[in-house]
């Protein structure tokens, strides 16, 4: 006698081995040269690349107008970037999802020395969080210091447009 697994029990183990999935290529591992394999991948494309940390305050406030601009503008892509180390990912995951922000495309620092990571992104940019860059479609960017108010956001947006 065959015994056959009912339909709820293989949508669970579906469901299960999909979560799991899902959290393991949840982020990628930002290390030399992701920085221009970003740009490659959105090529001819506006994007807002934000930079954060779990460790920034002004970040984390910077994460409600990044949810309220997501759902204004559809159109443009949002890219995160923690500065923090792999090892802080659960967090990172954490409070990307408080923040529905957790289905936009996520990196995290690897392991390699920071301040290489920082200066292949602006060499003028000294670590300063949170940071956004406000990239047109033809790649020219505006680099931002600071949590930025949704009228900051807007005003940039205006400029992506051709």
């Amino acid at each position: 006698m065959i015994i056959k697994p009912a339909p709820t029990a293989l949508l669970l183990a579906a469901l299960s081995i999909y979560d799991v999935q899902a959290q393991d290529s949840f982020t990628k591992t930002f290390n030399p040269g992701s920085y221009q394999q970003i740009l490659r991948e959105n090529a001819a494309q506006p994007f807002i690349l934000a930079i954060w940390s779990v460790d920034c305050p002004s970040c984390i406030k910077d994460m409600s107008v990044l949810s309220e601009i997501r759902l204004k503008h559809p159109e443009i892509k949002i890219i995160m970037l923690s500065t923090d180390e792999p090892s802080a990912t659960p967090e990172v995951k954490n409070i990307l999802a408080r923040h529905a922000l957790n289905d936009l495309e996520n990196w995290v620092f690897g392991d390699d020395d920071a301040q290489k990571l920082r200066y292949e992104i602006d060499p003028a940019w000294y670590g300063e969080l949170p940071r956004t860059y406000f990239y047109s479609s033809t790649h020219t960017r505006i680099g931002k210091s600071g949590a930025l108010k949704i009228e900051e956001f807007e005003a940039q947006i205006a400029k992506l447009s051709p």
